[in-house]
């Protein structure tokens, strides 16, 4: 069953969470683990991130350095598969196109249909990391391009324009969006714009990079059903849990810390006071959501899986 199928046949506020595949050379077990600590609130699905090449420098034998590019993180299409027939549970990878060229995103679209996955989530990706030497032509520039492959892929046409038997399930996906303005765009009518466009050419659903301010969601839930937005947009939530956070999510995901929250993790002596901190904002956001009538939450594990599980516990 697809995801928006999932979420709207949900008697009350769905669960779900955001996994990462685990460092190159490390076991699946890690990722099993999690899954297993939050499987009793009944995830309707879980999204496996992906991530691009990056260059690192490393040092050889006389001293001197060598630009290397490794992916730290692989194997996102194989775990989604493994989770899927591990656990039952729909898996859904996120599909990039920075670092990723547009002849990967066709392949992993091919491996991904033989596997039997077939929800995605689209999105741009990091581009900060990106290997400024790559040749642009080989990648999708916006997301919104990259949504146009997958469009043109579930009507039977290869990237090469040549045709092809259209696969019997097609693929279904959600994208992203901003309560609080993508990093680049030039305002929030012209973000608003693409959150739109995407929806208007095929995105399910719609889901939010994180935030810490409830009503700056429930604003921009407002605006986005004033120009015609009817899809569902899913808060996603990520509990603090290191004190550097204060001051390392707000400069690289442009998000808010409000006043209250900040005030509460300067008063922090370390990082277990800031998790329970970051647990008892997670519970109170959460509580008001779902008193909003939130159709799903979907939360960000990442380094943050404990403080999930308390959360959900006091939630569902």
């Amino acid at each position: 069953m697809s995801v928006i199928d999932l979420i709207k046949g949900s008697k009350s506020t769905a669960f779900s969470f955001e996994i990462l595949p685990p460092i190159k050379g490390n076991s699946i077990q890690k990722v099993f683990h999690i899954i297993d600590k939050l499987r009793e609130f009944d995830p309707k699905y879980i999204n496996i991130t992906s991530h691009h090449s990056e260059n690192i420098y490393k040092t050889l034998p006389d001293g001197t350095f060598q630009k290397v590019n490794v992916r730290k993180r692989p194997g996102s299409v194989a775990i989604a598969s493994a989770i899927q027939n591990k656990y039952g549970i729909t898996a859904v990878p996120h599909i990039i196109c920075k670092g990723f060229t547009k002849d990967e995103t066709e392949y992993a679209l091919i491996d991904l249909n033989f596997l039997g996955v077939f929800d995605l989530l689209l999105l741009r990706g990091d581009v900060k990391t990106i290997d400024p030497e790559l040749d642009p032509k080989l990648y999708h520039e916006h997301a919104t391009d990259l949504q146009q492959q997958i469009n043109n892929f579930n009507v039977g046409i290869a990237l090469d324009g040549s045709h092809f038997e259209p696969n019997e399930t097609p693929f279904r996906y959600g994208m992203a969006c901003y309560p609080e303005k993508h990093e680049e765009a030039p305002n929030m009518e012209s973000d608003l714009r693409y959150a739109k466009m995407k929806v208007d050419n095929g995105a399910d659903y719609l889901v939010t990079q994180m935030f810490f301010d409830n009503q700056k969601y429930y604003d921009f839930v407002k605006r986005c059903r004033a120009i015609g937005i009817t899809v569902p947009i899913i808060p996603g939530i990520k509990p603090v849990v290191f004190q550097s956070q204060l001051t390392v999510l707000p400069r690289v995901f442009r998000t808010d810390i409000p006043e209250p929250l900040a005030q509460e993790l300067r008063k922090c002596k370390d990082d277990k006071e800031v998790c329970a901190v970051g647990v008892e904002w997670g519970i109170s956001q959460c509580k008001d959501l779902i008193a909003h009538g939130v159709p799903s939450i979907h939360f960000y594990s990442m380094m943050a899986s404990e403080s999930i599980y308390q959360i959900a516990k006091a939630i569902y």
